[in-house]
């Protein structure tokens, strides 16, 4: 059996459900999860008021039939009563219709100044945006607020907890995540392209020369060469094999005696670590100083020698050029982006742990440099005065025309479910007071007139 449907029209009978109008899709939108609690509250408080209105109702009729029957003898109480319940419906009456006429004609009559919400929506749209930009939005209110809120420490102390490092983490990650669905690979991928065939537009053989030059004059390279010493001496010492194998098939004639070959292999592996050791505990050695030479010329021939430089710049395009290069670019892009992915669906990954170390060691100490906290305080500040100062128009404009682009008749119902359950309280208590209104001016007149 359906549910029956309480009119809010007092005195006319129960109808079936009118059928919404579609909804704009500028509306509301479905029904929010708490609208069928809303809706029910509001069909019960308006059985609750039309009930008192009913009961004021029921007794006036009463009174009145008490007075018909009695005539003069009726008893003094009843003069009382029905001017009470007499005003109680009267009070009652306009009470339903005020608050009828804010959402719909009352008895569907299209009376003057009621539907007032439909009609007047853009205006109470237009209103509201005003009130908020004359009362909240002034530059120094919200300048006042954001230095009020003292948002680093605040935010920092809360980051710093160890109690929510595993919603840093999680929001973190999610952020990521988001980030990395927002990003296609097929964007990725041109970008990457583009980013290499930009790259390769200036020349890099004169820049890459200066750089030389200055690590050279700063001494930066030596660095570099005792590693290839190291590397070098330690290759020798582990040469032994391939230098007795190299002797054996490419050194003097095959029908040598096999003692010869390895005097000869012991020889050459004994002068070759004995080379490379020199070579790397001697600093001034003079395959060392040959190497900044070459080192020295090559940055010099790279900024001015056309040759080297032409030469250059061809292994360059040639290189950018090849097709495996982008390709490797994009692999390592899809790679990398999977195991990021995969790294963040695990709470104990070491990027997550990563990410949350480096927020709390962050927020500890933006939490405990006072001076710190001023100065991002004071950045708070001046982007929010300078928001209110520029964008408050555009803020407020989100209110009004989001307003503007609602459905007359979805705004009213939302509206109504919303506030209507309270406004049947003035029903209610227009029912009570009126009555107690009506008691009083009746008694007055008693004690006046007789």
């Amino acid at each position: 059996m359906p549910p029956t449907v309480i009119s809010d029209v007092p005195g006319t009978p129960d109808r079936p459900p009118e059928v919404e109008p579609p909804r704009s899709s500028l509306g509301f939108g479905a029904d929010g999860a708490g609208d069928a609690a809303r809706r029910r509250d509001l069909r019960r408080m308006k059985v609750v008021a039309t009930g008192f209105l009913l009961f004021a109702a029921a007794v006036y009729l009463f009174t009145r039939y008490l007075e018909h029957r009695d005539g003069t003898d009726v008893a003094a109480w009843v003069g009382y009563v029905r001017a009470a319940s007499e005003a109680g419906m009267v009070g009652a009456l306009a009470d339903w219709f005020a608050v009828t006429a804010l959402f719909k004609h009352p008895l569907g009559l299209p009376i003057p100044h009621t539907a007032l919400i439909r009609k007047k929506k853009d205006d109470i749209g237009d209103q509201l945006g005003g009130f908020i930009e004359e009362n909240f939005m002034t530059v120094e209110v919200i300048e006042h607020r954001a230095r009020s809120l003292d948002l680093p420490r605040r935010l920092s102390t809360w980051l710093a907890d160890p109690v929510n490092a595993p919603r840093v983490s999680d929001e973190a990650a999610r952020l990521i995540s988001l980030a990395a669905e927002m990003l296609r690979d097929e964007d990725i991928e041109k970008l990457i392209e583009h980013a290499i065939k930009w790259a390769g537009e200036p020349e890099w053989a004169q820049p890459l020369g200066r750089v030389l030059e200055q690590l050279i004059a700063e001494d930066r390279l030596e660095p570099v060469f005792q590693l290839a010493c190291d590397r070098a001496h330690e290759w020798a010492l582990g040469s032994q094999d391939l230098i007795d194998r190299v002797v054996d098939e490419d050194v003097g004639p095959s029908w040598k005696p096999k003692f010869v070959n390895v005097l000869l292999g012991d020889r050459i592996y004994r002068e070759l670590v004995d080379f490379t050791y020199k070579v790397k505990v001697d600093p001034h050695h003079q395959l060392r100083r040959s190497m900044h030479t070459f080192v020295e010329q090559f940055a010099d021939d790279l900024q001015h020698d056309p040759d080297t430089i032409a030469r250059f710049e061809k292994i360059k395009q040639e290189l950018i050029g090849r097709d495996e290069v982008s390709d490797a670019a994009s692999t390592a892009w899809k790679t990398g982006k999977a195991v990021i992915e995969q790294m963040l669906t695990d709470p104990n990954s070491t990027l997550r742990n990563s990410l949350s170390d480096a927020t709390i060691q962050l927020a500890i100490r933006i939490r405990d440099d006072r001076p710190l906290q001023d100065k991002m305080n004071g950045w708070v500040v001046r982007a929010a005065r300078h928001i209110a100062a520029n964008y408050s128009q555009e803020i407020i404009s989100v209110i009004t025309e989001t307003v503007r682009g609602w459905d007359a008749d979805d705004t009213s119902r939302k509206i109504e479910l919303q506030v209507g359950r309270d406004l049947q309280f003035i029903r209610i208590n227009g029912t009570v007071v009126g009555a107690l209104a009506g008691l009083v001016i009746y008694t007055v007149s008693v004690l006046i007139f007789g």
